[in-house]
């Protein structure tokens, strides 16, 4: 099965760019909803059916904008469990994408970064 990387508009993509530099994966760009005009994709770059991706987003809250990406992009035929964020706010995002069995990966938290904060 193809591997891919998805980044979500806009904040993912930077990330989203440089990944296939650093893993050779191919990159698709995630619309927060389908466009109503030109190609109605919810993602530019390829075809996404039956393709594994990984989902890349800069900063995660409650994980709504993912949730209705994810959804779409399953909807379209790919495969995704994996959600990979810069941030995670730590605001009920993880748990929310867990009921749709997707696992946040965060290079960094919230409490993370308040733990760097000098005291």
């Amino acid at each position: 099965m193809t591997r891919f990387v998805a980044g979500m508009e806009m904040g993912g993509i930077p990330i989203a760019t440089v990944m296939p530099q650093l893993t050779g994966l191919p990159t698709v760009f995630v619309r927060k909803q389908a466009k109503e005009h030109g190609t109605g994709k919810s993602a530019e770059g390829g075809p996404v059916d039956g393709r594994r991706i990984v989902v890349i987003e800069d900063v995660v809250t409650t994980g709504g904008a993912l949730l209705a990406s994810c959804r779409q992009l399953r909807a379209d035929g790919a495969k995704i469990d994996s959600v990979v964020c810069a941030i995670d706010r730590e605001q009920g995002g993880r748990e929310n994408l867990a009921v749709e069995a997707l696992r946040l990966r965060a290079a960094l938290t919230r409490r993370d970064l308040e733990s760097s904060l000098p005291a």
